[in-house]
């Protein structure tokens, strides 16, 4: 410590004490200002620690105060060591007066201080108290501020930094001002003072107009900061729309809860779980400007319009919230319609309309299918309500016969909700006693704990009633049975449908400021107009949505718990594979099946399109072109006649039946496949999507008509060549027209045999009898199998002379026969004698191909029909591999893009996946995705809720 006068030392050299005007400071070194320590450590640098630095230093501060500014000259005989001791002294003075500047500076902010409270508190002075005129702000307000937690609203408020990028130039708006008062201030005084007016005598106003002038003081102050508020907040939401904060954006509250309705209005209830989550439900008889009140709320005329015809035909689910724009955007649509230009407002009921008549089915005038749609934009308050058809007394012409009782079901489904606000409108104009939708709300809520009443049309009330204290009973619930937890009375509009929001709501704000029924107190003010309404539905609603959401979340996690315990008892090693899911997999499957066709290999293709041709043209060939032939006599008439006859057949015929067998083998070898896939472990409940996938597969594919042209000519080349080339290709024929007759052969004797009945063998070993019928044909097939032995060569027609002969003969025996009947026995008669006759030429023809080849002539051994079945063998092998070709290059593709494009088709429509993929296990699969998913939904939007508390 060192004291002053040479009495102390210093500790460590961290202490000085100086004396000013006899008081004495203890000062620490580290404190000094870097100009004294530098002056104290200049000081310092004598060698003995004990005298020197800390006395010199001593002794400058304290004589520090006490010396000029200028340095006094050295004295004599001091030399240039006192010359250097003097301008140190000169440099000390000017540090302590540097010193002095930091206190100047403080003293100046602690004054600066002192007079901004002081300006704040003469301001606040200024401002009138408004604690007198709380009836302004509704009691749910004070309420609701009694709740927020302040420091957790500070908390969540943005930095000061972000605040500060949102708000305008303070300064330029300053100078803005102070240019406009100097204007206002030489123009005053460059103005000749007014003559003072002559004295009145004050005037005497009684309490009641002073109350009703300030409180339309205050109405019109508070109307213009709201207004001033809505377009800040508008600002706001645009900025931070275009990511200025840039930060995720995130779902709001209400879009939230939105979907989760979105979600129930689809969920078919099961397990008693019903859907009692609030949403507001506007109710009203026919014409009662319902769906006015709600344009009001939205802030845009949205929805058609009529002159007293329904135009509400099923229910709109409308979400509103703040956004940064005002637009409307359907659940199920990409475009948003901006509501501030009239083309987007006309084209948004025009969808509206379209939605609602197609809605409605055929034969009805009102649908229960809701329309979905979000309107945002800035001050609108945050909820759901829907508009549902309005309520009528009688059933009018062009009306379904039960529309009535079904906008009573529809309206009673959504009030029944126990969660469900009411919007009850009831139009003002006319007489209480007509209105039907309050008998209805009534036995919906008798209690009233969750209805809100609307009077509309209060200006023609007013102006229609001779006892406007009506007015006064309705809005009190006095005059209805029915109860209610609020009363509102509203305008909407003078009736013109050319009106603006923004015209009806200056008309209803000057309707009710100059209105009696406001000036008398028959109605209060927070009871008035559409805005105060709006506000207190959305407060009414969150407040239903707190109480009731997380009570909703528990009904579908049990029932999330019934369907999962049902399914693992059930189905414990499938997966859970809803509709959608199941249809993608069948999907898969069925194209799988199909690429399976590309895999067929040629020679499988031509043997089944070979057999399968033959058998559709078999019959032809032989009735109508081998056996007219054979019945002539020589071999020209032969083949003259079979070539007209194959020539008529490749024209008209021939081509259309060889497609046909194409597109049948075609769609033979898919269904094939698919069979077979099904036995591979696949899952039978695609069975009826498969069947329809494949039937409207080939009900769209279509044979290209030119392949047809093409094959014609393909045919008739073939059918045209006569010359066998080598002896494999004659025995080919032989075998050809063997197997084809022995075929017709065993065919027309069972035709005999059905006819004639059982033989003798099979009548004594069976125990068989022989009909009546029968009888009479073997009677008459004996005759004529003798008339055959006798007449070898005989026609394929019998003459009139040999029928009448067989009846005679027959009738002779006592069997009494039609002549028809002898015919149709003759022809299968003959037709088995001829064919015989073919088989055993046939047999002979077998070593005829060295005549043929060298063309001898021999009539016991012409081979002609050889040559023709050796033709339509030629003939079917060429189509055959024609149409694989075919089928493989072009077909084969065109059935799967067939099939892709059924099954893109079916994958659109719902309704068909329905009726193709049903059974117990797809319902429950879609119940449980359909429950997790509201569950989910519920609990992010509780969470988000928690938040916003």
């Amino acid at each position: 410590m060192l004291r002053v006068g040479g009495k102390a030392g210093c500790m460590a050299c961290r202490n000085l004490v100086s004396t000013n005007m006899g008081v004495r400071f203890l000062v620490p070194l580290q404190k000094l200002h870097p100009l004294s320590r530098a002056i104290h450590h200049r000081y310092s640098g004598n060698a003995n620690p004990q005298r020197g630095p800390h006395r010199t230093a001593a002794r400058y501060f304290t004589s520090m105060s006490r010396l000029p500014m200028r340095p006094p000259k050295p004295p004599p005989g001091s030399g240039g060591r006192n010359y250097q001791q003097q301008r140190n002294f000169w440099v000390a003075r000017l540090a302590a007066r540097l010193l002095k500047l930091r206190y100047l500076f403080l003293g100046t902010a602690v004054g600066g201080g002192y007079t901004a409270k002081k300006t704040y508190d003469e301001w606040k002075d200024m401002l009138p108290d408004l604690s007198e005129y709380n009836w302004v702000i509704p009691d749910f307000v004070w309420e609701l501020s009694e709740q927020i937690d302040f420091d957790k609203l500070a908390k969540a408020l943005p930095e000061m930094e972000e605040i500060s990028k949102l708000l305008p130039d303070l300064d330029k708006i300053g100078e803005n001002f102070t240019f406009l008062k100097s204007l206002l201030s030489s123009a005053n005084s460059a103005r000749p003072p007014p003559p003072e007016p002559a004295p009145s005598p004050p005037p005497n106003p009684s309490p009641l107009q002073q109350k009703r002038k300030v409180k339309l003081k205050y109405q019109r102050m508070l109307e213009r900061l709201e207004k001033e508020n809505k377009e800040l907040r508008k600002v706001v939401l645009q900025k931070d729309d275009k990511g200025i904060h840039q930060r995720k954006v995130k779902k709001s509250l209400i879009d939230l809860y939105s979907e989760v309705l979105d979600i129930l209005s689809d969920y078919d209830a099961n397990y008693n779980t019903q859907d009692h989550l609030p949403r507001v439900v506007v109710v009203g008889d026919q014409s009662a400007g319902k769906t006015s009140v709600l344009e009001m709320i939205a802030q845009a005329r949205i929805f058609p319009r009529g002159s007293g015809e329904m135009m509400t035909r099923s229910p709109v689910k409308v979400t509103l919230s703040e956004g940064p724009h005002h637009v409307a955007i359907f659940k199920d649509s990409g475009r948003e319609f901006d509501l501030t230009k009239e083309e987007d407002l006309s084209a948004l009921r025009h969808e509206i309309e379209l939605r609602m008549r197609k809605s409605v089915k055929e034969g009805q005038t009102v649908s229960s299918e809701t329309i979905s749609l979000s309107v945002k934009g800035p001050g609108i308050q945050r909820m759901v309500l829907v508009d549902l058809p309005g309520v009528i007394s009688t059933v009018t012409t062009g009306m379904a016969s039960d529309t009535k009782e079904t906008i009573f079901s529809i309206s009673k489904a959504y009030m029944q909700n126990p969660n469900a606000i009411i919007l009850c409108i009831q139009d003002g104009s006319v007489d209480a006693e007509r209105s039907i939708v309050t008998d209805l709300v009534s036995q919906m809520d008798p209690q009233g704990k969750r209805t809100i009443f609307v009077l509309t049309k209060v200006d023609l009330a007013e102006k229609n009633l001779a006892s406007p204290s009506r007015i006064q009973q309705i809005v009190e619930g006095k005059l209805f049975p029915m109860k209610a937890l609020g009363y509102f009375a509203v305008v909407t509009g003078k009736g013109s449908t050319g009106e603006s929001i923004e015209s009806i709501k200056d008309y209803e704000e000057d309707f009710f400021q100059s209105s009696r029924l406001l000036r008398d107190g028959m109605l209060k003010a927070h009871q008035v107009t559409t805005k105060n309404l709006s506000l207190a539905v959305s407060d009414c609603f969150w407040k239903m949505v707190r109480e009731s959401v997380e009570q909703q979340a528990d009904v579908f996690k049990a029932s999330r718990f019934n369907l999962e315990t049902e399914w693992k008892n059930n189905y414990p090693r499938l997966r859970e594979l809803d509709r959608n899911e199941l249809y993608e997999k069948a999907k898969n499957e069925i194209l799988d099946e199909v690429i399976s066709l590309s895999q067929v290999t040629p020679q499988h293709w031509e043997a089944i399109l070979q057999k399968k041709l033959w058998e559709r043209v078999s019959t032809h060939v032989i009735e109508n072109i081998y056996l007219p032939a054979a019945q002539t006599m020589d071999s020209g008439t032969f083949n003259t006649t079979v070539d007209i006859k194959l020539k008529q057949w490749t024209d008209k015929q021939l081509p259309h039946k060889a497609l046909e067998v194409a597109w049948e083998t075609l769609q033979e070898e898919f269904a094939r496949f698919m069979a077979e896939y099904k036995g591979k472990d696949q899952d039978d409940i695609f069975d009826k999507l498969k069947e329809a996938v494949k039937d409207e597969s080939i009900k769209r594919h279509k044979w290209n008509e030119r392949a047809m042209d093409s094959l014609r000519v393909i045919q008739h080349n073939a059918l045209e060549d006569r010359s066998i080339t080598d002896k494999p290709q004659w025995d080919a024929a032989i075998q050809f027209m063997e197997e084809t007759l022995q075929s017709r052969l065993k065919d027309t004797e069972s035709v005999i045999r059905d006819m004639v009945g059982p033989d003798w063998k099979e009548r004594w070993l069976n125990w068989k009898n022989r009909t009546a019928d029968q009888h009479i044909r073997n009677e008459t097939k004996n005759e004529l199998d003798r008339l055959l032995k006798l007449h070898d060569d005989h026609t394929a027609y019998l003459a009139n002379d040999e029928v009448t002969t067989v009846r005679k003969n027959l009738e002779g025996r006592g069997v009494e026969v039609d002549p028809v009947l002898i015919k149709d026995t003759w022809h299968q008669l003959y037709r088995r004698h001829f064919l015989q006759k073919a088989l055993a030429h046939c047999n002979l023809c077998k070593r005829g191909f060295y005549y043929y080849q060298r063309h001898f002539v021999d009539s016991e051994l012409e081979c002609n029909d050889v040559v023709l079945f050796w033709r339509i063998q030629r003939m079917l092998v060429i189509t055959a591999n024609t149409l694989r070709q075919q089928l493989t290059n072009n077909e084969v593709r065109r059935m799967e893009k067939n099939v892709k494009e059924v099954l893109e088709d079916f994958g659109e429509d719902t309704e068909k996946k329905t009726q193709l993929i049903t059974g117990r296990r797809v319902q429950l699969a879609e119940d449980l995705k359909k429950v997790r998913e509201i569950q989910e939904k519920l609990e992010a939007f509780i969470e988000a809720l928690h938040k916003e508390k």
